[in-house]
């Protein structure tokens, strides 16, 4: 993945997207793109270098104030954003009626977060706590969520030594995932330790605006999405991006999940369901139009991998044998690289496998090896 905030080229117009919102706001500002509905970014201490959030104008029995949609790392850099836009003289504050909080500043009624990955959740408890509201969350994300943060400090477990053994990882490779290993706390404030369940088909009253949650799934167990019908706006997260193809990935605490097969149902779903009209709000990237065409290219890309990989598979190959098929990068055995590629060369064999068009059997080096079926 890459930094992603250009603005239209004559290739994403050809595709059928389109860009209108303008420029990306600077970290501590905002771009208001529909009423009510602020456009915040942060930056990510990683090669995908945002993360785009979201401010709703919403009320409480305390008064006025904004509903947060995904909140950035714990970095110093968040903090720091964090700080200027909800500060007396900062934007959030600014757009509140006088008087809303004593001493100024700003106030935030609910915490939302679409699905459990750091870059989305890592503010959420430190956000929460000082404004003494809600994390509103469906029930895996939060649930794995905690889950992942409780391995932070913890040794490798055999089980997950023994899954990239079995995929063909060279030791090499075994160690350096040892010495990273726990490391997905590293950028996450404590969650609180309650929260509001968002539920598949519910409606929210933010401010004076219903929001339909859709959940969808593949790229995490249950991801949120929120469409405003009346405002013709969509908070997509990571479950539609403009220029990227979130990651969908097989890890080893479920080594037979089918997550392909979660997020090929759910595109369907999606478009089967919303409005070709919306205004679709990623976490990456920029606002854009053009859902269907979006849809339609993140399942046609993913079916045209699927058929290079049919036919890599005419003789047996490990998992660490197709990324040539799956990806135009290389893949190096020894960079960063490497965990998210064996993740999805994973589901997409596993889902060769789900469709009876491929098998796997085990070496005598305890390796495992696909083939068409």
């Amino acid at each position: 993945m890459t930094p992603d905030g250009r603005p239209d080229t004559p290739d994403d117009a050809a595709r059928g997207l389109l860009y209108p919102c303008g420029e990306p706001p600077a970290p501590g500002h905002v771009t208001e793109i529909a009423p009510g509905v602020l456009w915040l970014r942060m930056p990510l201490p990683f090669a995908l270098n945002h993360i785009n959030l979201w401010a709703i104008a919403d009320e409480d029995e305390h008064g006025p104030g904004w509903a947060i949609v995904d909140t950035g790392t714990k970095t110093p850099e968040a903090l720091d954003a964090w700080r200027t836009l909800i500060a007396p003289e900062g934007p959030l504050a600014a757009r509140l009626p006088e008087g809303t909080l004593p001493g100024g500043g700003a106030r935030l009624t609910r915490v939302l977060v679409t699905h459990m990955h750091p870059d989305h959740v890592g503010m959420a408890g430190w956000l929460t706590r000082k404004f003494q509201c809600r994390l509103w969350m469906t029930r895996l994300e939060y649930l794995t969520c905690r889950m992942l943060v409780a391995d932070t400090g913890r040794e490798a477990p055999e089980e997950a030594i023994r899954f990239y053994r079995r995929v063909g990882w060279p030791e090499e490779a075994i160690d350096t995932y040892r010495a990273r290993f726990g490391g997905f706390g590293k950028y996450m404030h404590a969650l609180p330790e309650s929260y509001r369940r968002l539920v598949d088909g519910e409606t929210l009253r933010i401010g004076t605006n219903d929001w339909r949650i859709v959940v969808g799934r593949g790229h995490s167990p249950e991801h949120a999405c929120l469409i405003s019908d009346s405002l013709g706006v969509m908070i997509s997260g990571d479950q539609v991006l403009p220029r990227i193809s979130s990651n969908v990935s097989v890890f080893p605490t479920e080594p037979d999940a089918d997550p392909l097969g979660d997020w090929i149902e759910s595109i369907d779903v999606l478009r089967a369901s919303l409005s070709d009209e919306l205004l679709v709000l990623p976490a990456h990237g920029e606002p854009f139009r053009g859902l269907h065409a979006r849809l339609d290219r993140l399942a046609g890309g993913h079916e045209r991998g699927l058929e290079r990989l049919r036919r890599s598979l005419a003789e047996p190959k490990r998992a660490i044998d197709v990324f040539g098929a799956l990806f135009a990068r290389p893949i190096d055995s020894k960079g960063e690289l490497l965990g998210m590629a064996t993740g999805e060369s994973l589901a997409h064999l596993n889902h060769l496998l789900a469709r009876g068009e491929a098998v796997r059997e085990e070496g005598a080096d305890g390796v495992l090896r696909y083939r068409l079926a």
